[in-house]
């Protein structure tokens, strides 16, 4: 039996044939970003078909040839956020709901991480029991430059990337391709035409592992200004530059986030990232980052605070403090 699904207005569509439900997010011209309908949707079809016996595979995929999904929808959320944040806590509580019960689902899921796997793209692939990228395999978490921190579960998936990638990723956001996916376990295996030895992260291996691990980002700063080797003095350098563009505030928060995300459970993970949203929408840097990066394009942030050194232990802290006890944060019933 055949079955063709639409939802969010057109913005996924399903087929469900020969015992597989293929979802497509199918927003092209937006490279998938995710709109709330769409996560909304994706939720309802989760129900739909977890106790469907004539599905027994579920397939992600995006349309178009540019991207699966290249995160959130930026532009709309920042609206929302210059109007009323109250809709932006029940966007991220439904999708961190959503993303944690991919991990989760009880069948097997399959994502097709061709092109462009950004943010919220990540979230939904990082969850799925098989994660497939190619040649055009483009992957980042860069939230760091609009002054955010790599949330979706990033707290749980980068803290458990061997050594200090994860942390380098978080901080970062470089974009990586598809051997490099495989190379740190964001990836589970790769179609024929890409060439596995041509693995960045391998080759950088060494220096990120020594910079990364000193203990703090004025830390790991210092560290990349006295790298002296040849070899790496120029990574070294463009790293110190990419630092430099991204909110003080938010790699402090970053640095603490995936460094607890190591010692808590995924359920965990996604109750502190919600507390960390909330606090980055009182701070402030995610708006601004969103007007300078994506809106005015100025690139030119007003930060929060200008410099690294001006961060203090109470500005990070002030991210991690509760805001609800246990049993009333929204996203309580993950076990």
């Amino acid at each position: 039996m055949e079955e063709r699904l639409s939802g969010a207005d057109g913005e996924l569509l399903a087929e469900v044939r020969s015992g597989a439900a293929t979802v497509t997010l199918n927003r092209p011209a937006a490279l998938n970003a995710l709109s709330f309908g769409m996560l909304q949707g994706l939720t309802e079809w989760l129900d739909r078909w977890e106790h469907d016996e004539r599905v027994g595979l579920l397939v992600f995929r995006g349309a178009g040839e540019k991207a699966f999904c290249a995160g959130g929808d930026i532009r709309a959320l920042y609206g929302k956020l210059t109007r009323d944040p109250t809709e932006l806590h029940e966007y991220f509580t439904v999708e961190y709901g959503l993303d944690y019960r991919i991990h989760n689902y009880p069948k097997t899921i399959v994502s097709l991480m061709d092109g462009i796997v950004m943010g919220g793209g990540m979230g939904l692939a990082q969850g799925t029991k098989m994660r497939i990228v190619g040649a055009r395999t483009r992957m980042a978490m860069p939230e760091t430059a609009i002054g955010l921190f790599p949330d979706v579960g990033g707290s749980y998936f980068l803290s458990r990337v061997p050594g200090e990638l994860g942390l380098y990723l978080g901080l970062v956001g470089p974009t990586i391709r598809a051997a490099d996916a495989l190379y740190c376990g964001l990836a589970d295996v790769s179609t024929f035409e890409v060439d596995d030895t041509q693995c960045e992260l391998a080759q950088l291996r060494e220096p990120v592992d020594r910079h990364f691990s000193k203990g703090s980002v004025p830390a790991i700063v210092e560290s990349l200004r006295s790298e002296n080797d040849p070899r790496y003095a120029p990574w070294a350098a463009a790293t110190i530059e990419a630092l430099s563009k991204r909110s003080p505030t938010l790699l402090c928060v970053t640095h603490e986030q995936i460094r607890r995300g190591a010692r808590l459970s995924l359920a965990d993970c996604f109750r502190m990232e919600l507390d960390l949203m909330l606090a980055c929408f009182d701070q402030g840097d995610i708006i601004e980052g969103i007007r300078a990066l994506l809106i005015d394009k100025d690139n030119t942030p007003r930060w929060q605070r200008s410099r690294i050194e001006d961060v203090t232990k109470q500005d990070v802290a002030a991210f991690f403090a509760p805001r609800w006890t246990a049993a009333k944060h929204p996203l309580a019933s993950l076990k």
